[in-house]
């Protein structure tokens, strides 16, 4: 008897951490939903609350480091244009550069998937997220992106998407996750 009860505590013991491992793998970490849903809330104030220090500019844009990072992120920017039109600022981060198209195409796929199963809880208390499909990227292409959007009804938020982009030149492959205004054609400013 005594045998029967050792072994069975240690079958519930490895399926209680089988199964803590498992949700472990699908979720996404709870570091990853704080950043987001700080970057997130912030793009109501256009991103100024996260806006570091200044660094070179680019073209015809100011762009800025952000106090706001996601884990495993290389570095985060925030990216201000200079339009009359639309006045928003852009958030990016970059998860990836090297010259491996496995490394890049697990690294996109893991960031739509924690992208997705963020689960935030709102300034109302309600829990928004992230919906969309994931698009496959196909070596030869050399560019995929995959948007997303939150499904709240908030107005600053109707046109605001997270992409996630794969991105290969010469130089190797990048994947970036890109949070901002994107509005349609038919929007006006």
């Amino acid at each position: 008897m005594n045998k029967a009860t050792t072994y069975l505590l240690l079958f519930l013991c490895s399926f209680h951490y089988s199964k803590a491992q498992f949700y472990k793998s699908i979720l996404p970490s709870e570091a990853f939903s704080d950043s987001l849903s700080v970057i997130v809330q912030d793009f109501k104030k256009n991103f100024a609350t996260i806006e570091g220090m200044q660094l070179p500019s680019q073209g015809e844009m100011d762009v800025y480091r952000s106090k706001a990072t996601i884990p495993g992120a290389l570095h985060c920017s925030i990216y201000r244009f200079h339009s009359l039109q639309d006045t928003t600022a852009s958030w990016q981060a970059i998860l990836y550069e090297g010259d491996n198209y496995e490394q890049a195409v697990k690294i996109y796929k893991n960031t739509f998937r924690q992208l997705k199963k963020t689960k935030m809880k709102w300034v109302d208390k309600s829990i928004i997220s992230f919906t969309g499909e994931l698009e496959m990227p196909v070596e030869n292409v050399r560019f995929a992106v995959t948007s997303l959007q939150l499904n709240i009804i908030d107005k600053p938020y109707r046109s605001f998407y997270g992409e996630i982009e794969l991105t290969g030149s010469y130089d190797g492959w990048e994947v970036h996750l890109n949070l901002h205004n994107r509005k349609k054609d038919t929007e006006k400013y």
